[in-house]
């Protein structure tokens, strides 16, 4: 069951998540209002962010609360002030925490010291939030989760880690093309049932309702970008890839997007691309988790 804090997918189980996707809907939809009246959300991004940081501080002020964004240059995360300090001081100031970090270990340490929730807005192991909103949007779009095939092809970076731990959850077929030396590993695999690996993007994605992609390099990898690229190079995702899927198939990627790398110039305008929707989903999803986390 849902506790005190939204660190990992694996935190969660299916009635967690069936849950918040409709508690969603029926925020998407325009109501109920002031739910988390008077209450304060400390943002504490040590990455840049447009999406995770407008849908946080959207959702509080739309709820009826307000946020506070704090960058690395302000706080100084385990560099400047330990973060069980930090975890303990804004306890006593706000309500909530949103945490994005490039160590997972950042967020758990915020959990542990905290006696407020934390949510972790990103790390270098999973984005919880991203892909909460992701299954929001399959299910608006598929009517339904279970039993349907999603693929995933590029890097398993974070959003993969947290799609395979989610539709594992919801019943959903998770398939993953991905270079050697670039597939899921660890302890996420060993929290997931059985997931289909391949190098081939074109058999990943025969047949399936749901393709997805993200970068090839994400933020902290910058200096591998170019041997990223060229390990990369046969994994975009363009017209013909995604024809190979349903013919009733959609299109996602969590943004931002390189055009011309993961996918096809052009690819983001077809009718298959729910993207924007995708995106969307981000604001009514946040508000879910907050009012689950931090309502009375």
């Amino acid at each position: 069951m849902i506790g005190k804090n939204l660190l990992s997918i694996a935190d969660l189980e299916s009635g967690d998540i069936q849950g918040l996707i409709d508690s969603a809907i029926k925020l998407k939809q325009g109501g109920p209002k002031n739910l988390l009246e008077g209450k304060i959300l400390a943002l504490i991004f040590e990455k840049p962010s447009l999406r995770t940081r407008v849908s946080f501080d959207v959702a509080m002020k739309q709820l009826g609360g307000d946020a506070i964004y704090l960058s690395q240059a302000e706080v100084g995360l385990g560099q400047r002030e330990p973060i069980s300090d930090v975890a303990r001081v804004l306890s006593r100031y706000v309500d909530g925490i949103v945490a994005r970090t490039f160590a997972h270990s950042s967020v758990e340490l915020l959990a542990k010291y905290a006696s407020i929730p934390v949510i972790n807005g990103l790390s270098d192991e999973e984005h919880p939030c991203q892909v909460l909103s992701d299954l929001l949007t399959i299910y608006e779009k598929k009517g339904r989760l279970e039993g349907l095939t999603l693929t995933y092809i590029g890097d398993a970076n974070n959003v993969a880690n947290s799609l395979l731990l989610a539709t594992s959850i919801m019943g959903i077929d998770f398939r993953i093309a991905s270079p050697k030396g670039y597939e899921p590993k660890g302890k996420i695999l060993a929290q997931a049932r059985k997931t289909h690996f391949t190098q081939d993007p074109k058999i990943a994605v025969e047949n399936a309702d749901v393709v997805y992609t993200d970068v090839w390099t994400s933020m902290g990898q910058e200096a591998e970008a170019e041997k990223r690229k060229a390990a990369f190079s046969s994994y975009q995702v363009d017209r013909e890839l995604l024809a190979l899927a349903k013919k009733d198939a959609i299109f996602m990627h969590p943004l931002p997007a390189h055009h011309g790398e993961e996918i096809a110039e052009g690819l983001l305008d077809l009718p298959q691309s729910v993207v924007f929707d995708q995106a969307e989903n981000r604001l009514h999803m946040q508000k879910a988790i907050l009012v689950k986390l931090m309502g009375a």
